[in-house]
């Protein structure tokens, strides 16, 4: 809960920004150059304020509803906050996700390139897009195989005209994340993308070391989730 004295929203994030920014140095790279993208979802709108009044202002849903119910207000409240959308996207609600986020992380699929395409036109609203890659090959696992993904992404740039900058990835969780951000970067190097999204609580700083421009961290900014 919001008033949980365990909850330090600025001691967290200085932890986590502190972090970041070793990984970064000890790699030979800037830490000015990863964005940390702070996951809410499950948490309410008030550790969201804490977060923002401690200074973040990049932040990631999983679900379009969940976003919806939080963060028009927010973004009022806080002109300049950048808000991801880093969950599947189902087609039906393509419309909802290019009127809120501002970077939609997770295009996977031409279906849904096509759909945010028409939206996009229809809305004269243009977020950023990434082509989730499912690294690991897993069936449950939403995101574009890699052996399909140069493909993938060429069409989303050149038929569908989407505004692609970057890819991203969620390693499965029991195999060596660093392998799949190796993967990954390969891949965006190869397509000419900027943008890598990659790394969670438990392994961004491997993340970073890999090339990471984006990481997405809950659990270590907001504490367990709820339930």
């Amino acid at each position: 809960m919001p008033d949980d004295p365990a909850f330090d929203a600025g001691a967290n994030l200085a932890v986590v920004r502190a972090r970041i920014a070793a990984a970064a140095t000890a790699s030979g790279r800037d830490p000015h150059d990863v964005t940390l993208v702070a996951v809410s979802k499950t948490h309410g709108a008030e550790r969201v304020a804490a977060l923002i009044a401690a200074g973040q202002r990049v932040f990631g849903e999983n679900r379009v509803q969940e976003a919806e119910a939080k963060f028009p207000a927010l973004k009022a409240a806080h002109p300049g906050l950048e808000l991801h959308l880093i969950g599947p996207l189902q087609t039906n609600k393509a419309r909802d996700a290019v009127a809120l986020f501002d970077v939609i992380e997770s295009v996977d699929r031409p279906r849904l390139a096509a759909e945010l395409a028409k939206e996009m036109a229809r809305l004269n609203r243009r977020p950023i897009c990434f082509v989730q890659v499912n690294t690991g090959e897993e069936a449950q696992k939403a995101g574009v195989l890699p052996h399909e993904a140069d493909a993938f992404v060429r069409a989303c740039i050149d038929d569908y005209q989407l505004p692609v900058t970057g890819v991203m990835c969620i390693p499965p969780v029991d195999e060596e994340p660093a392998l799949h951000f190796a993967l990954l970067r390969k891949i965006a190097e190869r397509n000419g993308l900027a943008a890598i999204s990659m790394g969670m609580s438990a392994d961004y700083e491997t993340a970073v070391r890999f090339g990471a421009t984006h990481v997405r961290v809950g659990t270590a900014l907001f504490g367990q989730r709820p339930g």
